[in-house]
């Protein structure tokens, strides 16, 4: 099977729609062979590379991934069109597809033989690419995360409300949850939905789309957030969510930037109207199932799952409905100042939870990194690999997810498991999720 399939000279291609992803970089992640790239607005599919093993297609929690159009193969839309359009195109006319078919479009065109050979090639490296992965030569990690669900989560509703029809929530809180100055302040946002229906899960996210438009004259695109609180509300009762956002100021390589969505929330203020469309997310969800175990693993604002997690079976603990199910947060930071809700973990029992912290740049220190802890904690992640209701919940940069993987392939294989048996059950059951950006 083939997404970028080839017949009597039309392409399907493989495309995604503008108007409804979320920028949330699950599809790049995961797919194999790197036919998936993006710029600072649109993610797109290179055609001559994919080799159409739908590794993309469950994850996406949109659908925005799930699309196509049959063109002309010497036609395929260029990724440079892709990065520039707000929506997808429309579906040709069949004529305009007859038409390749004719020699008079194939001479126009690449030669049909040679296009074909490209697509066969693509196919044949992301062949070689598993191949590489399961030698052992390459190590992928985002191959084994789950795309399905704890079996005792409770069902997901996702999709709620498009760009096209958001839902309009009140800022009702905005708190910097750290102890950072301003280039690295995190907030806490509470947005309330008052008499309209918005029901999320911990592990769920949305997204908010900043007023205005960008440099080119369009509107900004919608940037996705997971949500930071309990099902029931950031207050009981009340039909409110929380976030946990980070502001912007610079870009991976450290440039100066300032991020539309990120900084737009942060200067936010109390009766401040936000758009928002979702909810999304129908597999990294918490598991119900009083006695599961929940390990959480987080960088920086991707512990706003975890806290939503936390706060919900903490709960649960008051009102007498917990049975015991162990829970173990590996939480990093560059400094303590830095981890978003350094306080509220310091004040949680530690019958309750077990916090471990990692911090990379604390002065005079050797830097520590989450899979440091994990590999710390050997002896006991090593036991709940091997517990059928143990559940592993990764989140953060991108950057950590690789150690993170390698560091539990490195405890179970220390303790004598084979982590393709263990990861591949891991994923297969829905306990091993990565939710990394």
């Amino acid at each position: 099977m083939t997404v970028a399939l080839v017949e009597q000279g039309i392409l399907s291609q493989h495309l995604i729609d503008p108007e409804i992803c979320i920028r949330c970089n699950t599809c790049e992640a995961t797919c194999p062979v790197g036919a998936i790239t993006h710029d600072d607005r649109n993610y797109v599919v290179r055609a001559e590379q994919c080799n159409g093993c739908m590794d993309c297609i469950s994850p996406c929690p949109t659908g925005a991934i799930d699309n196509w159009r049959k063109v002309p193969l010497a036609r395929a839309y260029p990724i440079a069109e892709q990065l520039v359009w707000d929506s997808l195109p429309d579906e040709l006319p069949a004529s305009a597809l007859a038409r390749a078919e004719s020699p008079a479009d194939r001479a126009e065109g690449e030669d049909l033989s040679q296009a074909q050979a490209v697509i066969a090639a693509a196919a044949t490296r992301g062949a070689d690419s598993a191949q590489t992965a399961a030698d052992g030569e390459v190590f992928r990690s985002a191959s084994w995360g789950a795309t399905v669900p704890p079996w005792s989560a409770a069902h997901p509703y996702t999709n709620l409300h498009g760009p096209r029809s958001p839902a309009t929530a009140t800022v009702v809180g905005n708190l910097n949850c750290t102890e950072a100055g301003f280039d690295s302040e995190t907030h806490h946002i509470v947005l309330d939905f008052g008499g309209q229906p918005f029901p999320v899960l911990e592990g769920q996210s949305i997204a908010i789309i900043p007023p205005g438009t960008d440099a080119q004259g369009r509107p900004h695109v919608a940037r996705q957030y997971s949500v930071a609180s309990a099902r029931n509300g950031e207050r009981p009762g009340y039909n409110n969510l929380a976030l946990t956002v980070k502001r912007v100021t610079q870009d991976h390589q450290g440039r100066a930037v300032r991020g539309v969505a990120s900084n737009y929330l942060c200067d936010t203020r109390v009766g401040d109207p936000v758009q928002v469309i979702g909810p999304f997310g129908h597999s990294f969800l918490m598991p119900n199932h009083p006695q599961s175990h929940i390990v959480m693993i987080c960088t920086g604002t991707g512990s706003a799952p975890m806290r939503a997690m936390t706060e919900w079976r903490r709960r649960l603990r008051k009102s007498g409905r917990f049975e015991g199910g162990r829970l173990m947060l590996f939480f990093g930071a560059r400094t303590p100042q830095e981890l978003p809700y350094f306080g509220p973990l310091q004040s949680l029992p530690r019958d309750f939870i077990d916090n471990n912290l990692a911090f990379s740049r604390v002065p005079g220190q050797p830097r520590r990194y989450v899979q440091d802890l994990l590999r710390e904690r050997a002896a006991d992640l090593a036991a709940l690999l091997r517990d059928d209701n143990a559940h592993f919940f990764v989140c953060g940069l991108k950057s950590m997810e690789e150690g993170v993987v390698l560091a539990l392939r490195d405890v179970a294989q220390q303790s004598g498991m084979d982590w393709e048996q263990v990861g591949a059950r891991l994923k297969r059951e829905g306990r091993l999720h990565l939710e990394t950006y």
